[in-house]
Parts: structure tokens; sequence; C-alpha cells
């Protein structure tokens, strides 16, 4: 089937050869992942979010399996950006893999110098700017649930960016559409959809809940139908490409978040479980398309509009 159909995906001036990205946080900066399939496989790699300096992220409990899902509360732990640039981004380049650092500094100005340095950085492809992070109380979720703030930190970060810039969008807002209408408008050149929603578990022997933040990221399957529900609504309102994560675990789970608007997609929980999914799901993909007459990737996307 090579040959046949064209999984590339342009996003900005970044073309990646394939719609399947490893999503921020669950693939660490490539080693563990590195060690079942080679990085190259993915169209890109979203490393974990990056601070300017490293960051030990949040005590106590950080992990809970929930049914289809995991809460997380890790609290953006990254061994800060020196590291990243002298070990682990040649690590990654190594194994051939495109990479997106994922930025989540405390701060607008912590996130304008890391956007400046690191798209300017030999090897990065583009980066992901983190509005999203629910587990940490600097920056984090705020800048991603109030739109004057969203605005301010995202015109700042444009100007000092001169690589590809991808907006990773928080669910946890009334109307996600708006979010992602804004990053176009300020020219972000796709936007990612959806991070985790806020979830909580009470540990009912101690009376407390389980998590010292209280809240956490819940992700996996569990959320999958809220996140395609996301972008097809993205979807209707612009004009740049999205990027689906939310639960994919399967070829049909793919597929429809392309069908709802989805130029590429992101494989997150499911990298912890199966770490081959992202191998199955591309040579799936490629031989749907060749099956179902699909040129390119293009063609899928948004389908379910037609209706």
């Amino acid at each position: 089937m090579a040959g046949l159909v064209d999984l590339s995906v342009k996003i900005g001036s970044l073309v990646i050869k394939n719609p399947v990205t490893a999503a921020s946080g669950t693939a660490g900066y490539g080693e563990d992942l590195a060690g079942f399939t080679g990085l190259s496989r993915f169209g890109a790699i979203f490393t974990k979010g990056l601070s300017l300096e490293p960051r030990r992220g949040n005590r106590g409990n950080r992990i809970l399996e929930t049914p289809s899902g995991m809460l997380n509360s890790i609290g953006l732990e990254n061994v800060g950006l020196k590291k990243f640039i002298d070990e682990k981004l040649p690590f990654l380049l190594k194994d051939g893999a495109v990479v997106i650092p994922n930025i989540a500094g405390h701060s607008e100005e912590e996130n304008v110098e890391l956007s400046r340095i690191l798209s300017c950085t030999e090897g990065v492809s583009a980066i992901e700017l983190n509005v999203s992070c629910p587990n940490v109380k600097e920056g984090g979720i705020a800048f991603g649930t109030d739109l004057k703030i969203f605005t301010s930190l995202l015109e700042k970060t444009r100007k000092a960016a001169s690589c590809p810039l991808i907006v990773k969008l928080s669910p946890n807002v009334t109307d996600i559409s708006l979010f992602a209408v804004r990053a176009g408008e300020i020219g972000a050149d796709a936007v990612s959809a959806v991070n985790t929603f806020l979830g909580m578990k009470i540990d009912i022997k101690s009376r407390k809940p389980h998590f010292i933040n209280k809240v956490a990221g819940l992700s996996g399957p569990a959320i999958r139908p809220l996140a395609v529900r996301a972008v097809f609504k993205i979807y209707e309102k612009v004009n740049i490409p999205i990027i689906g994560i939310g639960g994919i675990a399967s070829l049909e789970d793919m597929i429809e978040f392309l069908m709802a608007g989805s130029s590429a997609v992101s494989i997150g929980t499911m990298n912890l479980v199966d770490p081959w999914c992202a191998e199955k799901l591309i040579d799936g993909l490629e031989k749907y398309m060749a099956e179902e007459k699909f040129g390119k990737i293009s063609d899928i996307t948004g389908l379910a509009h037609g209706m």
C-alpha cells in the first residue's frame, strides 16, 4: 500500500509524515517508549511540559487508575530547559523523532522566554504552548480558562516564537471554541484538543481527597466522547488544524476524531497501556484509507460535518 495514500499533515510550515503523535506527558522524553517502538514511526513526539528551571512536581499521590481512565497529579515535573537541550533533545533526534516541546512556564515571561529559545533551537520542529494543565497552582489552568489572560499570553508568545506554534486547549471551560478562535486570530498554527478534564477521588477511609491538590486530570477512554464533541465544535469555528486528543485506543477511535475535524491525533494514556499502539494505528490507517479509497488525510478530516 506504500505510495497509494498520503498520510502527511501540514501544521503551519511543518509537514509531519503521518497524523499519529505522542501526547505530551505520556512519552516523557522518548527514552522509555523507544525501548518498544522506533520514535521515528510517530508523526511527532510532544515532550513533557518544560519550564526554564527543573521542576519537582507535586507531592503525595500522583496517579490513580479509574474506570476506563486515569487521574494524574504529576504537576509538570521536568528536567528544565538546559538539560532538555543538552541531553534529551539529542536522544530524540538520534532516534529520528520529530520533536515538539510542550512549554509550561509559571508566568507569561517564562513562557515567552521558553518560546524564544526553543523556537531557535536546532532540531525543534514546533512548540506546543500548554495553557491547560490542571495540576499546578502558578499559571497552568488560569492561562487556559480566562480569555483575557489567554489572549495576553498568546499574543506575547506568538511574537517570540519563530517556528510553528500549537496551543493545547483546556476542556474545563464553558465554550472551548472561543479559545480556539482566539488562538487562530492571534496566529497560532494549530490547536491541540483536549487536555485532561478536572476530576477528583475521595479516600473514604481517611475521609480526605486522594490528591494533595484535591483535583487531578482525568484522561483515557472515559473522556473520549467529550473530547470528540470538543473537536467537532472547534472545527466549525476555525480554519487551522486541530490535533485531537482524548482516550484514543483503536483505529475506530482515531478515525472518529478525524471525521469530527482533527487533522492529526495524539496518543496519551494508551502509550502507558500499549506502547505499540501508535504503530498499530499508523499501519491500520494506511490500510483503511486504501480500502476506502481516501487519497490523503484531508479527505477524512471533518467528514462528519457533511451530514
